[in-house]
Protein backbone atom coordinates (compact mmCIF):
# COMPACT_ATOMS: atom_id res chain seq x y z
CA UNK A 1 0.00 0.00 0.00
CA UNK A 2 1.39 3.39 -1.00
CA UNK A 3 1.19 6.21 1.54
CA UNK A 4 0.76 9.66 -0.01
CA UNK A 5 3.08 12.40 1.14
CA UNK A 6 1.35 15.55 2.30
CA UNK A 7 2.51 19.05 1.52
CA UNK A 8 3.80 20.92 4.57
CA UNK A 9 3.90 24.69 4.15
CA UNK A 10 6.59 26.48 6.17
CA UNK A 11 6.51 29.87 4.41
CA UNK A 12 3.92 31.80 2.40
CA UNK A 13 5.05 33.97 -0.52
CA UNK A 14 2.91 36.68 -2.12
CA UNK A 15 2.07 35.96 -5.76
CA UNK A 16 -0.07 38.42 -7.71
CA UNK A 17 -2.56 36.79 -10.09
CA UNK A 18 -2.11 37.57 -13.76
CA UNK A 19 -5.62 36.40 -14.64
CA UNK A 20 -8.61 36.13 -12.29
CA UNK A 21 -10.49 32.90 -12.95
CA UNK A 22 -13.86 31.65 -11.78
CA UNK A 23 -13.79 28.90 -9.14
CA UNK A 24 -16.49 26.47 -8.10
CA UNK A 25 -17.39 26.01 -4.44
CA UNK A 26 -16.42 22.91 -2.51
CA UNK A 27 -16.36 21.58 1.03
CA UNK A 28 -13.37 22.27 3.26
CA UNK A 29 -12.43 20.96 6.70
CA UNK A 30 -9.59 21.73 9.06
CA UNK A 31 -7.79 19.81 11.77
CA UNK A 32 -5.45 21.01 14.50
CA UNK A 33 -2.57 18.58 15.09
CA UNK A 34 -0.33 18.80 18.14
CA UNK A 35 3.04 17.15 17.60
CA UNK A 36 6.40 17.28 19.38
CA UNK A 37 7.45 19.75 16.64
CA UNK A 38 4.56 22.14 17.34
CA UNK A 39 0.92 22.71 16.47
CA UNK A 40 -0.03 22.31 12.81
CA UNK A 41 -3.12 23.43 10.90
CA UNK A 42 -4.28 20.97 8.24
CA UNK A 43 -6.80 22.08 5.62
CA UNK A 44 -8.53 19.47 3.43
CA UNK A 45 -10.67 20.18 0.38
CA UNK A 46 -13.10 17.80 -1.26
CA UNK A 47 -14.22 17.22 -4.84
CA UNK A 48 -17.01 19.56 -5.94
CA UNK A 49 -20.29 18.22 -7.23
CA UNK A 50 -18.89 18.57 -10.78
CA UNK A 51 -16.02 16.14 -10.14
CA UNK A 52 -16.07 12.49 -11.15
CA UNK A 53 -16.16 11.46 -7.47
CA UNK A 54 -17.95 14.27 -5.60
CA UNK A 55 -16.99 14.58 -1.94
CA UNK A 56 -13.72 12.64 -2.24
CA UNK A 57 -10.78 14.30 -0.47
CA UNK A 58 -8.99 16.27 -3.13
CA UNK A 59 -6.15 18.16 -1.45
CA UNK A 60 -4.52 18.32 1.97
CA UNK A 61 -2.23 21.12 3.04
CA UNK A 62 -0.54 21.18 6.44
CA UNK A 63 0.73 24.51 7.74
CA UNK A 64 3.78 24.36 10.02
CA UNK A 65 3.78 26.58 13.13
CA UNK A 66 5.85 29.27 11.39
CA UNK A 67 3.45 29.37 8.43
CA UNK A 68 0.47 29.62 10.80
CA UNK A 69 2.06 32.71 12.39
CA UNK A 70 2.63 34.21 8.95
CA UNK A 71 -0.96 33.40 7.93
CA UNK A 72 -2.28 35.11 11.08
CA UNK A 73 -0.32 38.26 10.19
CA UNK A 74 -1.61 38.21 6.60
CA UNK A 75 -5.21 37.81 7.77
CA UNK A 76 -4.86 40.59 10.36
CA UNK A 77 -3.39 42.95 7.75
CA UNK A 78 -5.92 42.32 4.97
CA UNK A 79 -9.12 41.26 6.78
CA UNK A 80 -9.11 43.32 9.99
Amino acid sequence: MRVAKMAIVRKLKLQELEIESQHSETECTYTILKTPDGTYLQVDTYGSRHRRIPGKKSQSIRFAPEAVQQLKAILAKHFA
